[in-house]
């Protein structure tokens, strides 16, 4: 009896494991790619080739999603607050180490899971082909000579990294953070469409930004607030060539929320990492003269919570900081 039993035990048990439905390896269904900005800008052109290298190597669609609002804040609290399942994964901009300074937000970039930084890209310049302005020293000239509010700009919403860039500019050129109209949109493609329709007199952004304006001969890049000349621009002189003592970058990178299976980070750090070093991310960031850069997750943070703080410093002195 008790052989029986004990036989029947593990018949049972047997039975019982048999019928349990194994573990799913992840991913087992499509994961979503949040852009904090607009459709045609610097942000969502990283993210599309990103997510499309990534889904060969995942073998489930990787659908990236346009959240635009907030100057960043809706699409970055999109992703701050998703489930930490690795199904809502995001590309977040420097705008995290920005936001809460200025009373946008209560989100940091300590709010993320940071997978890995992927690009980085000085701010430009440019204006439009029929513009007034033929170079970066007219420009200099006619914001110094206006009275404030009379020039207007966009390139990002309100506080946000390009808006911060003009600010910089036109402190540098010895005037207030202010002294430029900065119009709010949702991107630099938006910004862009306007100050080619008439709306705007220049925009900051990344050149990169503003590559297929440029290429149709709708827009004419002045400078690059880069240390260096772009390669991709070399025609294109740095605002520091003017004689204007003023640099300021951009950097985007792979978020997740806060809390990930040890699991799932590591496959998505695997996929993000192939992808970056595939041909396809390669060559197209090359084309579009966009900055590959990477940083590991550690090294990602330590560089992240540096850009935290002086972006502090430079929204403080700026008047933009809460």
């Amino acid at each position: 009896m008790i052989r029986l039993a004990t036989g029947l035990a593990a018949a049972l048990s047997a039975g019982v494991l048999a019928a349990a439905p194994a573990m799913a390896e992840y991913p087992d269904r499509p994961i979503q790619f949040i852009v904090p900005w607009g459709a045609g800008g610097g942000t969502d052109a990283v993210a599309r080739i990103l997510a499309s290298v990534m889904q060969e190597d995942l073998g489930q669609p990787v659908n990236v999603v346009n959240r635009t609002g907030g100057s960043g804040v809706v699409g970055h609290s999109a992703i701050a607050t998703a489930d930490p399942d690795g199904y809502t994964i995001g590309l977040g901009t420097v705008e995290v180490t920005m936001m809460h300074w200025q009373g946008l937000t209560d989100l940091t970039y300590k709010d993320y899971d940071v997978i890995a930084l992927v690009n980085q890209d000085a701010a430009g310049v440019m204006v439009p082909t029929d513009s007034d302005y033929t170079t970066i020293e007219e420009l200099n000239a006619a914001i110094s000579a206006a009275e404030p509010g009379t020039l207007s700009a966009s390139g990002t919403g309100q506080g946000g990294i390009w808006h911060v860039a003009m600010a910089g500019w036109t402190m540098a050129l010895g005037k207030g953070a202010d002294h430029v109209k900065w119009v709010p949109s949702e991107g630099s493609a938006s910004a862009i469409t306007e100050m080619v329709a008439g709306s705007l007199d220049f925009v900051t952004a990344s050149l990169p930004e503003g590559s297929s304006m440029i290429d149709a001969g709708r827009i004419k890049p002045l400078a690059s607030m880069g240390d260096e000349r772009n390669p991709a621009y070399p025609d294109v002189p740095t605002l520091k060539e003017s004689g204007v003592d003023w640099t300021l970058s951009s950097w985007r990178g792979v978020m997740a929320p806060k809390g990930l299976p040890d699991d799932v980070r590591a496959r998505l750090t695997e996929a993000v990492e192939t992808a970056f070093n595939s041909d396809e991310y390669q060559d197209f960031m090359k084309e579009r003269g966009l900055g590959a850069t990477w940083l590991g997750s550690d090294d990602a943070v330590a560089f992240i919570a540096q850009s935290d703080e002086d972006f502090g410093k430079i929204l403080e002195a700026a008047g933009l900081a809460k």
